[in-house]
């Protein structure tokens, strides 16, 4: 059975920087139960980062930028905490290889997890076209990265996988 890496928030489990719980996304586990095993991950706490902690955003374009050293991820407080972020991706990718994962689903708008938006890095709650770090790492090393909303084109692409 194809293995799927998926961020851990997405399946109930109290990582988010507020301490807050998201319930565990039936459509996700009902939609991946027969087809993938699903392996559980934060990069974010695999990083080094508490629960709670101050909100992040990246600083500079997006986590590709991060990747060559153009950008930082800063919180709320203003401390850079680009390197939890680069551990936390170093380890996810780590996790993907060891498992032979080729997909992923992963938290939209989220500085390390966000496949397609993130916050502008102003704390306004500003959303801007993106990759989080953990999700730029992955497209890097070949990973298909999907987010919440893109469940169905995620089966899609793990039927197929498997047809090869």
């Amino acid at each position: 059975m194809q293995k799927i890496l998926v961020s851990a928030c997405l399946l109930g489990e109290k990582v988010r920087y507020d301490g807050l719980v998201i319930p565990a996304l039936k459509r996700l586990t009902d939609a991946f139960e027969s087809i993938a095993d699903m392996i559980p991950f934060c990069p974010e706490v695999a990083g080094g980062l508490s629960v709670p902690r101050d909100p992040a955003e990246i600083s500079g374009k997006d986590g590709f930028d991060l990747l060559d050293g153009k950008a930082t991820v800063n919180n709320k407080s203003g401390e850079d905490v680009t390197l939890f972020y680069l551990n936390g991706a170093a380890k996810a990718l780590e996790t993907a290889i060891k498992n032979n994962i080729k997909i992923a689903v992963l938290k939209e708008k989220s500085p390390s997890c966000g496949n397609s938006l993130i916050y502008d890095g102003t704390f306004t709650k500003t959303l801007k076209s993106g990759k989080g770090v953990t999700a730029a790492m992955f497209e890097r090393n070949g990973i298909h990265v999907f987010n919440e909303k893109e469940i169905e084109e995620a089966v899609e692409f793990i039927e197929s996988y498997a047809k090869v």
